[in-house]
């Protein structure tokens, strides 16, 4: 086997796996739109299945287009490759080169325009808490959306706790989400000095001592690895604080996967056009 027969290989390979995972993606898609209530049955008979995994019906359309995309993208590598034919090798590497120039245009965006990008978010929260307030248990899907992501990132709001004062859900239940406080019930002091455990009592006497052992070993400690400790009351942070310190935490993480795939969509150009040189040449 050559180096043509090679690279048709792989190329067949490649695709034929991305083939697969979109026509799988696409089936759960299409099943989760179509047959909803069963989706929902099997969800929660799920022991132990919190009743937010109904939200998961939402995401229907994002599974039926990401399907559809990798189906096509599969069937254009498998045959292009397999039947040498220069058009589908070639509308292959025309939508490769769409989504790569996508996403370098998106990261370039990301990059240059973050601090802009974090202030029309801030400003935007306006709308996002008027939506607490007025829809908050009221409101299913946005009730299901918020408990979702507020029990997955462990927060409260967008901003914090406050987000929910004098909102619908507030005035007719007279307590905050469970998600907002340590301990219950959730009021509006205990969602304030959610720390835990009930060491109100105890709180000046444990800033005096944090701060004793600050002065002791300030060369040996930074002031910030006591400030979790003394810094009292804390209170549970909001949804956008959380979302944005989890992307800075795993900032590594997704530059590597997304040069992962920058990469990888490089080489299925790379080959896809030597396959089309080569079979030119052939024909």
């Amino acid at each position: 086997m050559g180096c043509f027969g090679f690279l048709k290989s792989m190329m067949f390979l490649f695709n034929g796996i991305i083939f697969l995972a979109g026509a799988a993606i696409l089936g759960v898609g299409i099943w989760v739109k179509v047959d909803s209530g069963s989706v929902l049955s099997f969800l929660q008979s799920t022991q132990g299945a919190p009743g937010e995994l109904g939200q998961v019906l939402n995401v229907g359309y994002l599974l039926i287009a990401v399907g559809a995309v990798l189906l096509i993208l599969g069937f254009l590598g498998c045959c292009g490759a397999i039947k040498e034919s220069r058009c589908m090798l070639l509308l292959f590497f025309i939508i490769i080169l769409i989504v790569f120039i996508a996403e370098v245009a998106g990261a370039i965006v990301l990059l240059v325009f973050k601090p802009q990008a974090e202030n029309l978010i801030k400003q935007m929260g306006g709308e996002v808490v008027k939506s607490i307030r007025n829809d908050y248990g009221k409101n299913k899907d946005i009730t299901g959306l918020w408990n979702t992501t507020m029990t997955t990132l462990k927060c409260c709001g967008f901003n914090n706790y406050t987000d929910f004062t004098d909102s619908y859900f507030v005035k007719n239940t007279s307590s905050y989400p469970d998600q907002c406080c340590n301990r219950v019930p959730c009021i509006k002091d205990t969602a304030f000095n959610s720390v835990g455990l009930s060491l109100s009592m105890f709180i000046p006497l444990i800033k005096f001592a944090c701060f004793l052992i600050f002065l002791s070993y300030r060369l040996a400690f930074k002031y910030h690895q006591l400030s979790s400790i003394c810094l009292f009351p804390q209170t549970i942070p909001g949804c956008f604080p959380a979302l944005k310190k989890l992307v800075d935490d795993n900032a590594v993480i997704i530059i590597a996967v997304a040069l992962g795939i920058a990469v990888l969509e490089l080489v299925a150009m790379i080959v896809s056009m030597i396959l089309y040189c080569r079979i030119g040449s052939k024909a």
